[in-house]
């Protein structure tokens, strides 16, 4: 039995120290060396350095001179602590009160209009960073409004923020809010 027994040992310390620290400290390494933004969680700085968000994860932009995100349903809303959907169905009383509420708000902002789906519904994870370029430009003449900024170009500023779907199929086109929002402030300065 002991002579079964110090292999065993041998084996699970082994595998143990191969695969429980050697390869992962190898895999951190390669990672850190060959994409160091994205290994730290792709963080946005701003020219002082200072962290105002990550291009990956969605955050909250209330104020009507900013464009806003999809709707979160994680936890207080973009809590990536709460990452998750609703869970409602497409018949759930409450999800629909509030993609009718949703709908309300925004027609009154833009009558006439039709708002873009991805503007009343939330996405999987609650934390998606992105909106469709319809969207973007569905919120632009708010924008436009509250910074006193030509709809022109605030319509420009949101077609170069356009990203091609991954490797020119694989997904959608989509505006990252918060390079929309940055790209916004550097153009048009808050208050100016």
């Amino acid at each position: 039995m002991l002579s079964h027994l110090r292999p065993a040992l041998v084996s699970m310390g082994l595998f143990t120290a191969l695969l429980g620290v050697a390869y992962p400290l190898a895999v951190t390494g390669v990672a850190q060396a060959a994409f160091p933004a994205q290994a730290n969680g792709s963080l946005v700085r701003d020219a002082g350095g200072k962290v105002v968000g990550s291009a990956l994860i969605g955050q909250s932009f209330a104020k009507p001179e900013y464009f806003h995100g999809r709707p979160s349903a994680a936890g207080n809303g973009y809590d990536a602590a709460a990452s998750s959907g609703s869970n409602m169905g497409p018949l759930n009383d409450k999800l629909i009160a509030r993609e009718k509420a949703d709908a309300a708000t925004l027609r009154a902002e833009n009558p006439g209009v039709v708002i873009p789906a991805d503007a009343v519904t939330t996405s999987a994870s609650g934390l998606d960073p992105d909106i469709s370029p319809a969207n973007a430009r569905f919120q632009a003449p708010r924008v436009a409004r509250e910074r006193g900024a030509p709809i022109g170009q605030v319509t420009a500023l949101v077609d170069a923020q356009v990203k091609p779907p991954l490797l020119g199929f694989i997904g959608q086109q989509r505006v990252n809010v918060l390079a929309l929002n940055r790209a916004l402030d550097a153009r048009f300065p808050k208050g100016g």
